[in-house]
């Protein structure tokens, strides 16, 4: 997970300053040492990690904080403004054009993940109930419009093409089709090179005279470190871009491009993919980014990944069968399918306030979830709605079914019941909390009803 390595760094930092009852300027100093070496660990540009610490340091050596009652929360209080500022202060939005459509032209060098990212974005615009449309300008990688076709259809996005004609006259005609046709939104998949070279600019600032694109969006593989921070700089000196999009954050990346990127290039950082799923791309919010690498969780997204996850009708049904106590192994089933469509347990467990530092000593063996699902995929209709029924015959032929142990069956169907217990005596407490209130309500002594 990206910044795991920073957070534990800055982590080790804070505790030291923790432990003081008061802090004094050499305390403040000998901790940003230790803060500026996990920014350089973490692929941070020289530069910027010197100038975060200078600004930290001068911050906490003021009056205010050597005064105040929890010294050290005031310090990790500035590192994390600091980092916000660093990384933006504010969301920024996607452009969006007075009259439509709106061109965004996507840049980028090859392998950073530019078409699978247009598809992306196409999908994010296409649920907020907006009409994208994909246009393949990359007519030299091999197979390129054929990948985008793919990713287009995942996304249920149309593509425009026009095989190997001059990019420049296909993102013209792309423009002119969806002003004609009511697309809101043209995404332009342009060539990457292995490279910056001047030919790929040359063509791109010719799109760019010929379209006059509202967003020039560069995508940039957080994995290249200080590369990346290199790339955005080249791009930007030579196309003018707009902001940034950051892929393979969820790899095994330092995270440096993401704190480095926006303060190198002034431009701000839209968009960050965090998986290898269409859905997995999330718009880019400093605060909330900060929180993440101080180990403070970020419930925002958390929440907002569960809303986009959970079918709000299915939850409104399966709360009923709770309140019922009807809950089955269909219903056990959905929820699966639920939690899984929110990424990884891992991701999930580092937003929640306080576990940041804790989650990387629990193994977590998310392919649990795929055998627990196949085992219940192996059942009847009738097995599922009722597992009492299911006796050690069944058993042996659900097992063979998804080549599972019959002890893991038994496994499942002992976690049911635990489940369903414990959904009962839920049920019940909240029943025996409505009497007590209604009774005392009404002048009556609860202890009367044994409550």
């Amino acid at each position: 997970m990206a910044f795991e390595s920073l957070s534990e760094r800055l982590e080790s930092a804070f505790k030291s300053l923790r432990s003081k009852g008061s802090l004094n300027e050499a305390d403040v100093r000998s901790a940003m040492r230790e803060v500026r070496m996990a920014l350089l660990e973490a692929d941070v540009n020289y530069k910027v990690a010197k100038d975060f610490t200078n600004k930290v340091t001068e911050k906490a050596i003021g009056e205010k904080v050597m005064e105040s009652l929890t010294p050290s929360q005031m310090v990790i209080k500035i590192v994390n403004e600091e980092l916000i500022e660093l990384m933006g202060g504010t969301k920024s939005r996607l452009a969006y054009a007075a009259h439509p459509p709106t061109v965004i032209l996507m840049c980028g060098l090859q392998g950073s993940g530019k078409t699978t990212h247009s598809a992306k974005l196409a999908l994010m615009l296409k649920n907020e109930s907006h009409r994208p449309l994909l246009v393949a300008c990359d007519v030299y990688r091999p197979a390129a419009i054929k990948q985008l076709q793919i990713v287009g259809e995942k996304a249920g996005v149309p593509v425009f093409e026009k095989g190997t004609e001059n990019p420049v006259d296909i993102a013209k005609q792309a423009v002119s089709l969806a002003r004609d046709q009511g697309y809101d939104y043209v995404i332009l998949d342009t060539a990457g090179r292995l490279h910056v070279d001047e030919e790929l600019m040359n063509e791109l600032k010719n799109i760019k005279a010929e379209v006059k694109p509202h967003e020039i969006l560069l995508v940039v593989d957080a994995m290249t470190g200080q590369d990346a921070v290199n790339v955005a700089t080249s791009f930007d000196e030579a196309l003018g871009i707009d902001g940034l999009i950051l892929t393979k954050m969820d790899g095994d990346t330092r995270g440096g491009a993401a704190l480095s990127a926006r303060a190198v290039t002034g431009k701000p950082i839209k968009f960050v993919g965090t998986g290898e799923k269409l859905g997995d791309l999330e718009s880019f919010h400093p605060d909330r980014m900060a929180s993440r690498i101080l180990g403070m969780g970020d419930v925002l997204s958390l929440i907002e990944r569960a809303e986009q996850a959970i079918d709000e009708k299915a939850a409104a049904e399966l709360e009923e069968k709770l309140m019922k106590n009807k809950f089955d192994l269909n219903d056990l089933l959905e929820q699966f399918r639920q939690i899984r469509k929110m990424g990884s347990i891992q991701d999930i467990l580092g937003m929640i306030p306080g576990m940041g530092s804790k989650i990387k000593d629990i193994q977590i063996d998310e392919s649990q979830f795929d055998r627990m699902q196949a085992i219940i995929l192996s059942m009847t209709p009738k097995e599922r709605r009722n597992p009492d029924i299911i006796n050690a015959s069944r058993k042996k032929r659900i097992a063979a079914g998804c080549g599972q142990q019959i002890e893991d069956i038994n496994r499942l169907l002992s976690q049911y019941k635990q489940m369903k217990k414990m959904f009962k005596q839920m049920n019940s407490a909240g029943k025996n909390k409505k009497l007590r209130r209604l009774a005392k309500a009404n002048g009556i002594d609860p202890s009367v009803f044994g409550m």
